[in-house]
């Protein structure tokens, strides 16, 4: 039976008090519910703070571009359909860099799970305004205040129709845990959106900004099966603020479409070592 500690424990190279660390909890502890083998995963992570969180524990790992974790996780997921993928990335990562790319896998609907630890600032580069900073927050490089409408990735996504939408908050480790394994289970496409406060350099969005807000959809009756509903919720931001999953659909996934993946994995087909020499050597 798989254990927290199969996940291992890494010396990591956050900032005390970073939000990061609930999700890293939280996700070591959803895949241990599900049951899932450290060797049965893959986290695919971009570039950022949140980009370190799979070298801080045991499991398959891809560690890619600024903004370019969805293309090598579709591609592994497709190769082999039987691993639970995973991406993780920051909201810069995700959104600006990567925004293009989330787009066209909520088209796509791989059968895989987005991450995205949501903490409104480039961490890693020290306090730039990221697609999703407030409106008006000072930082070092918008000294006057950031003027660019906030993204609402939330909304964006049910507006796409995307099979799975939820928000979660590292400061709320037991209900992030459940949202994850939900979203893990989900068959397609599920974006998690985390609202994660830095505490280095967003002194605007902090765990005590949150704590005032947040409130959980599931404690009054939510269910995520209407889109218009889930879409309306998710303009919901300021005094309140909603956590949970916002929509749900089941849909065909991107896998269903390649009927050679009923024949066993990609992975595991015999392999015609000539022709792949030949193909590497065009490389060269």
């Amino acid at each position: 039976m798989v254990t927290i500690d199969d996940y291992l424990e890494f010396e990591t190279e956050w900032c005390p008090g970073c939000g990061n660390f609930g999700i890293l909890k939280a996700i070591k502890k959803a895949l241990v519910n599900l049951g899932k083998e450290p060797h049965e995963v893959l986290i695919v992570s971009g570039i950022g703070q949140a980009g370190k969180l799979p070298h801080y524990m045991k499991c398959n790992t891809f560690n890619g571009l600024h903004g370019r974790t969805l293309p090598p996780a579709t591609g592994a997921k497709i190769a082999n359909h039987e691993l639970t993928v995973l991406t993780v990335g920051g909201d810069g990562d995700a959104y600006g860099e990567g925004g293009n790319h989330i787009i066209h896998a909520i088209r796509r609907n791989p059968n895989i799970t987005a991450i995205v630890h949501d903490n409104q600032i480039y961490g890693l580069t020290k306090g730039q305004a990221s697609p999703t900073s407030e409106l008006g927050m000072k930082t070092k490089v918008q000294t006057h205040g950031v003027f660019n409408t906030p993204l609402n990735p939330l909304a964006l996504a049910i507006s796409l129709d995307c099979s799975f939408v939820a928000r979660g908050y590292a400061g709320n480790i037991e209900h992030l845990i459940g949202i994850l394994e939900e979203a893990i289970n989900h068959r397609g496409f599920a974006l998690v959106d985390i609202l994660q406060p830095c505490v280095s350099f967003n002194k605007l969005n902090t765990f005590k900004w949150y704590a005032e807000r947040v409130y959980r959809l599931d404690e009054e009756g939510y269910v995520p099966d209407d889109r218009i509903t889930a879409f309306e919720r998710s303009l919901e931001w300021g005094d309140k603020i909603p956590i949970g999953v916002f929509y749900k659909k089941e849909k065909p996934i991107l896998e269903d479409g390649f009927s050679i993946l009923k024949e066993g994995k990609l992975i595991s087909r015999p392999k015609d070592q000539a022709h792949i020499d030949e193909l590497i050597d065009t490389f060269m």
